[in-house]
């Protein structure tokens, strides 16, 4: 009975071994920003109130709206907007849009693939980019989240078997 299980325990350690590494080489991120998992854009006008585009965003839960004239991408509202250029400075009830949004932000069509979007936030600092079709029109915004599930996917059986309890835990999600 023992030689059984040797002989099991071996053949398994084999099998593991002679599968090949898990590797997220240059190749994986040639794959389009359509191959990603994003969210349709919610888009409001740049004459919208920025009191309503932040009511806006915590109700959908986004980091971001598109902001759009003419079914356009024109600019972009973030809540790095938000915190670097409004709160506590300016009051959101009084401001349009328009007065604080990134205005033409750099822009991706669906067959660019994912390297340029991660170029582009790591060049440019964001953690929202948003996918156009070829007049202008949004589609979609890739997040930095949609970026980190990618990669995970790639690992998703390393990140899902980790143990249920980290060594260190904090009490509370960021920004919760």
């Amino acid at each position: 009975m023992t030689d059984e299980f040797l002989d099991e325990e071996l053949s398994q350690m084999y099998d593991e071994s002679a599968k090949p590494p898990k590797v997220l080489d240059a190749t994986a991120f040639h794959t389009p920003i359509k191959s990603l998992k994003v969210r349709k854009p919610v888009m409001v006008s740049p004459d919208h109130s920025v009191a309503a585009a932040i009511e806006l965003m915590q109700e959908k839960k986004l980091g971001c709206v598109a902001v759009t004239e003419n079914e356009k991408l024109v600019g972009i509202f973030t809540e790095r907007d938000v915190l670097m250029k409004i709160a506590g400075k300016l009051d959101p009830a009084t401001l349009k849009v328009r007065d604080v949004m990134t205005l033409r932000p750099e822009a991706f069509q669906p067959e660019d693939s994912i390297a340029f979007i991660l170029n582009a936030m790591h060049v440019g600092g964001y953690r929202h980019v948003p996918v156009v079709d070829d007049q202008g029109r949004p589609l979609a915004v890739a997040s930095i989240k949609d970026i980190v599930s990618f990669i995970l996917d790639h690992f998703a059986e390393d990140v899902l078997n980790l143990p249920p309890e980290p060594m260190r835990k904090t009490e509370q999600r960021e920004g919760a």
